[in-house]
């Protein structure tokens, strides 16, 4: 490695102001940030040394999503084998077919939402950021196992320009650039999203296509009045566990809330991840639904009667109020304003869910609102702190002046 930075030093001179490729060093600098730490510092003060960088978050969340893309690879690859009725097929046939699948969709995510970043920066003039390893991953997992690869690139490319480079860059985005991205193909193509159509992969005469089976959420939302909607959800073999575990169709990241959790855990551990806005997710989920709970049976449908730890596993809302929704630049900032970011996504899942059965998951058009609605909760918030900062004040000047 020694070699290597000794290598990009020497040429350093033709990337700078003045070389010969001066216009590429964005370039430059990105090799140097992503392989090294460079020695650059803040050119006024305040100046605060920390080993945590813009570089080391984003691995860690890299690091945190390898336990959802490693079940993804297996599960796309079983689901494939299952409908494909090859009854013969290993645990590691599973996750070579998977790989086989979902790998594509990754590599065309990077290439094509990299060369857009890369495009900006050397117009702009301005660095490379490694906010982009997290979202040219986010984007890819979290559509079906048979999106086509054109549809990938046309959603990320939407979804890095609309969603984050129109307002400045990384830094700058009031939206989610990822769920940007799907919500664009979301809508632009509901076929490829409806419930009925991406559960499973079936290959038909070497042509990978979608194979028709409700979802869950789906499932849930039409189940007849009168009827027990776990019941109905059991016959199909959707059970808590399997919905828990993720062994069934679905979008390729939103399957298994155990591997959510997973990343979970090393996002909280490391310090990485906000915690405030998870547990407001939950939180607003919980207390949505238990209030839905207490609804007559008889006079609304049988969805409003699931009980909440359905909910929690159902969908993609663990792994969204996990990676997604705590996007630290589209989210709340303030502390107290995580906490209402949080619960306002949680409560409009259930609602969405419950109340429209065209979008019975939810939580795409629930991270988004909450993402338009962070800054003013943020506003909101610091306009709280700054009242009862003059209160104080007010009060401890009457004090000195009677004293």
């Amino acid at each position: 490695m020694k070699f290597l930075l000794n290598h990009l030093h020497k040429h350093k001179g033709l990337f700078m102001p003045g070389g010969k490729l001066a216009w590429l060093y964005p370039l430059y600098e990105a090799q140097e940030s992503f392989l090294f730490t460079p020695p650059d510092t803040t050119q006024s003060a305040p100046h605060v040394r920390d080993g945590v960088d813009l570089k080391r978050v984003m691995i860690t969340v890299i690091i945190a999503l390898i336990p959802v893309v490693l079940f993804t690879f297996y599960n796309t690859g079983r689901q494939f084998n299952i409908v494909n009725q090859i009854p013969d097929a290993t645990a590691l046939d599973h996750w070579t077919q998977g790989l086989a699948i979902v790998m594509p969709v990754i590599l065309v995510s990077y290439i094509v939402g990299g060369l857009i970043e890369v495009l900006f920066a050397i117009i702009r003039k301005h660095e490379i950021n490694e906010g982009f390893l997290v979202t040219g991953l986010l984007f890819p997992i979290s559509l079906p196992p048979t999106i086509p690869l054109w549809q990938v690139a046309l959603g990320v490319a939407f979804g890095v320009i609309i969603g984050k480079e129109i307002f400045g860059g990384t830094g700058f985005n009031v939206l989610n650039p990822a769920l940007v991205g799907r919500g664009f193909l979301f809508f632009s193509f509901p076929t490829r999203f409806s419930g009925d159509v991406y559960n499973v992969v079936l290959d038909i005469d070497n042509v990978i296509d979608g194979y028709t089976g409700a979802t869950p959420l789906t499932l849930a939302a039409s189940v007849p009045q009168g009827e027990s909607v776990i019941e109905a959800l059991t016959e199909a073999g959707f059970t808590w566990s399997t919905m828990f575990l993720g062994l069934m169709g679905g979008s390729m990241a939103e399957t298994s809330a155990l591997a959510s959790l997973v990343g979970g855990v090393i996002l909280l551990v490391t310090g990485v991840g906000a915690w405030r806005i998870m547990a407001g997710g939950v939180i607003g989920l919980t207390v949505a639904v238990t209030s839905m709970n207490l609804l007559p049976a008889d006079s609304f449908i049988p969805f409003t009667q699931l009980p909440i730890y359905y909910h929690l596993v159902m969908g993609t809302f663990v792994w969204s109020i996990i990676f997604m929704a705590t996007d630290p630049v589209s989210s709340a900032a303030t502390l107290r304003g995580k906490w209402i970011y949080g619960i306002l996504i949680g409560v409009m899942v259930a609602v969405i869910r419950v109340a429209n059965p065209a979008f019975t998951g939810g939580v795409l058009l629930s991270i988004l609102f909450g993402n338009v609605m962070a800054p003013m909760i943020d506003h909101f918030v610091l306009k709280a702190h700054i009242r009862k900062r003059q209160v104080y004040i007010q009060s401890r000047n009457s004090r000195y002046a009677k004293s």
